[in-house]
């Protein structure tokens, strides 16, 4: 029995892996949310290890995700994205536990408008991307045998994000205004989960670590998006298509983040699916989920 701690219970890549736990029976779970694991008191982490350990994984899906609020919030985001990273760290190694995390494309933030790699420098702009990096480091230089899987805009059945907005905001109004010159990919936070499980109950020959871009194929921009979100969700509500300075933010957000996938592709000897079909299979649990309700 493989024995996994996941942190961040009740966010949407949580709640993902929680949907799916059930097709692998060999795996034994504990689901921490904040309720158990509350990652902003320092102390909290090693305590709770003492506790619970052993586990063969953790799987640290907690974060600080609100990119804007983290400008005003800087302490708390460094603390979530960075220093409790840092502790869990020490813990999964004082403990000999796997550890695996999930990182952001705002870690790159630069302008080569090509699909971005591992190996690409990362200039972080904002306090949001600058702890998330600052939590990698920490993470490979005290646990280096760790997988990072950075990603990019996230979404899910569950929690808040870019869709569930969308398809609220548009089941309200006759128009919505978009903006159309950010590029990047989604990725369906449990096609995610899915990869890591599989990865876990088929590890590859030889044991593998480090970082790996993770993100459907394809790419769009936020405008092509939420378009794609209307029509599958059968919601009819004009989309403006406006540049990003027609919609000002606290944090800056990149320009072009799309993900190069080959390294994951080729290491875990795997196929990543194409963000639109995996928006309809979302779009399907959505209304399933809202008709049990």
């Amino acid at each position: 029995m493989t024995r996994i701690l996941l942190t961040g219970a009740h966010g949407q890549l949580g709640q993902e892996f929680f949907a799916l736990h059930s097709g692998y029976p060999s795996m034994q779970w504990v689901w921490a949310d904040r309720s158990l694991l509350d990652l902003s008191q320092p102390g909290v982490i090693a305590a709770f290890f003492e506790e619970s350990a052993p586990f063969d994984y953790c799987i640290h899906c907690a974060a600080y995700t609100a990119v804007d609020r983290a400008e005003s919030e800087p302490e708390l985001a460094w603390r979530i994205n960075a220093e409790a990273l840092s502790e869990l760290a020490q813990a999964c190694r004082k403990h000999r536990i796997r550890l695996i995390h999930f990182s952001s494309d705002y870690v790159y933030h630069n302008t080569l408008n090509r699909p971005l790699r591992e190996s690409d420098p990362t200039t972080p702009v904002g306090v949001y991307g600058k702890s998330k990096l600052a939590g990698e480091k920490a993470l490979l230089d005290l646990l280096p045998d760790s997988l990072i899987f950075r990603t990019s805009w996230v979404y899910s059945a569950f929690g808040t994000n870019f869709v569930k907005t969308m398809r609220r905001l548009g089941a309200e109004r006759a128009e919505l205004r978009v903006v159309c010159d950010q590029i990047g990919a989604p990725t369906y936070a449990r096609d995610l989960a899915r990869a890591v499980l599989q990865l876990i109950a088929h590890p590859p020959a030889n044991p593998v670590s480090g970082v790996f871009n993770y993100a459907n194929e394809g790419v769009c921009s936020w405008y092509d998006f939420a378009q794609a979100i209307f029509e599958y969700s059968h919601i009819d509500c004009q989309v403006v298509p406006i540049p990003s300075s027609a919609y000002p933010s606290p944090a800056t957000r990149p320009t072009y983040s799309v993900l190069d996938t080959n390294h994951f592709k080729q290491t875990f000897s795997c196929t990543i699916p194409y963000w639109r079909d995996s928006l309809k299979e979302c779009i399907r649990v959505m209304h399933e989920l809202s008709s049990k309700n």
